[in-house]
């Protein structure tokens, strides 16, 4: 393990963060004048300025002899990567002289849940808050989505660095055959699509009347599938406009665009019609959420105490809106689902675990590694009665090795392990202040598969402020372990990760 190596990579992030961080004061500046605005300019200048110092140091106090990034080298990068930006980012709460002050723990939640595009929240009043940090705290998620070592891989090339590692292990594109060339091409593509895609939805919400500054949030955190908004109502902030109806669909559709897999769009920019008519994994999530939309939309239609109104297709626009927000786990508020049919909570919680597609902004298992999961069993369970019975699992018009299946498996087996026992142990820690144990369930159902709201305390209509600072530090933690797909946390903890082989 090359630690200078690591560390001059990192100073390299450190940089990035400090410069992405003093982009908001821009939006300070340019509106200093306006009320809410100024009150977070020195947090944000110290912070970036504290980022950029500390990434310019390590990056020219070590020397870069290596070209190539090792396997386990990539894994602590991509690793301690997440988690130096999650730390970085949080200075800006912290530092902010607000009225309702956050601990430094309160900000790590709130930075991790930014940058893991996760969605949770300890600001009990958002209206308290300058817009800079507002604006910070939607442009973290923004980072968060596209990944922001993915950024980091598409700019690696002046380091004269081998990205090929970091991209396999940031994103969930299969690269195993691509050379360091194309893995660089991707990224950018990536980049641009995600940049497009970004583009569109703010120019679509400044049509519809939303001011620049919350077309620009609700933009950055609707293609990241983050969930922030610089209102406390969210998205109901503007259930009152005549338009509203066209701000939900408006942002359900970029949403849906964002939880489906990025290569779907790469293969409609090549012209490859064939291949992407076969992207199995994008259509059978599109049809599961029409599914859940209609099943839900029925329940609630018939409570007798909706407050939807008599109109079906009213409740059924915001249904979808729901439906899509939590699957693709964006976590944008509209509805109150705990107030829905027991049932509907059920299909709610069953799709915040399976999330979006692979390669999607969107977090969770992921709909790929359920079907493969699903197909494993179905030949399992057919070979009881067929022993002779010899087939192969695919996906996406692709054969599956058996490798790659036990991969699965063992990933939807240890998601659901950790799953159970992150709930004892925020029980343990909220033990003195007496939670329950759908509130203890919600809070690990929210940020290990990166929702945002859960279930109970901590459901649509609550948050997490009332946490102990424990319980928040080990939250956070679920987060970048839900945002980096277990492996490449977990491979930190492993004492023969660091020894020099």
């Amino acid at each position: 393990m090359k630690f200078r190596f690591i560390l001059k990579i990192l100073g390299a992030l450190m940089m990035l963060m400090g410069l992405a961080m003093s982009s908001t004061l821009v939006y300070a500046f340019l509106n200093i004048e306006h009320p809410q605005v100024g009150l977070g300019m020195k947090a944000l200048e110290w912070s970036s300025i504290g980022a950029f110092v500390l990434g310019v140091t390590f990056f020219f106090c070590f020397k870069l002899k290596k070209k190539h990034v090792l396997r386990k080298e990539a894994i602590t990068i991509v690793g301690l990567g997440w988690i130096v930006c999650g730390i970085i980012g949080a200075f800006p709460y912290w530092l902010c002289p607000v009225e309702q002050p956050l601990s430094f723990a309160q900000s790590i939640f709130e930075s991790f849940s930014g940058f893991t595009t996760t969605g949770s929240t300890v600001i009990t009043d958002l209206s308290l808050w300058p817009k800079e940090i507002l604006l910070w705290r939607s442009l973290t998620q923004w980072l968060g989505g596209v990944g922001i070592l993915v950024l980091f891989v598409a700019v690696l090339s002046s380091l004269g660095v081998g990205s090929k590692s970091l991209f396999q292990h940031e994103s969930s594109f299969e690269v195993t055959h691509s050379s360091t060339a194309r893995i660089k091409d991707a990224a950018w593509l990536l980049l641009k699509i995600y940049l497009i895609l970004t583009i569109i939805c703010i120019l679509g919400l400044l049509a519809m009347g939303l001011s620049p500054f919350d077309a620009v949030c609700h933009a950055f955190t609707t293609v990241s599938t983050g969930g922030f908004s610089p209102h406390n109502e969210s998205i109901a902030y503007y259930d009152s406009w005549d338009n509203a109806w066209a701000i939900q669909l408006w942002i359900t559709l970029f949403m849906l665009l964002c939880s489906f897999n990025f290569l779907i769009y790469t293969l409609l920019l090549k012209r490859k019609w064939k291949q992407f008519f076969f992207q199995e994994e994008s259509f059978s999530l599109f049809v599961l959420l029409i599914v859940a939309t209609v099943i839900i939309s029925i329940g609630v239609y018939q409570m007798s105490h909706t407050q939807l109104g008599g109109d079906f297709l009213e409740t059924l626009r915001r249904c979808l809106f729901m439906v899509v927000s939590i699957a693709s786990t964006t976590g944008f508020g509209l509805e109150n689902y705990e107030a829905w049919p027991i049932y509907t909570i059920i299909i709610l919680i069953a799709l915040m675990f399976i999330g979006g597609c692979s390669g999607a902004t969107a977090g969770g298992i992921k709909m790929g590694r359920v079907l493969t999961a699903l197909k494993a069993c179905h030949f399992e369970i057919t070979k009881t009665f067929r022993p002779n019975y010899i087939d192969r699992v695919n996906l996406n018009s692709r054969n599956l090795d058996t490798e790659t299946v036990s991969h699965t498996l063992g990933f939807v087996m240890l998601f659901v392990f950790i799953t159970f026992l992150s709930v004892f142990i925020v029980a343990i820690l909220e033990m003195t202040n007496g939670i329950d144990v759908i509130t203890a369930f919600g809070a690990v159902v929210a940020t290990l598969p990166n929702i945002g709201p859960g279930l109970g305390d901590v459901g649509p209509t609550g948050n997490f402020a009332h946490f102990n600072e424990s319980t928040l530090t080990f939250l956070s933690l679920l987060m970048v372990l839900g945002r980096l797909e277990l492996y490449a946390i977990l491979a930190l903890i492993v004492p023969a990760m660091w020894k020099k082989f």
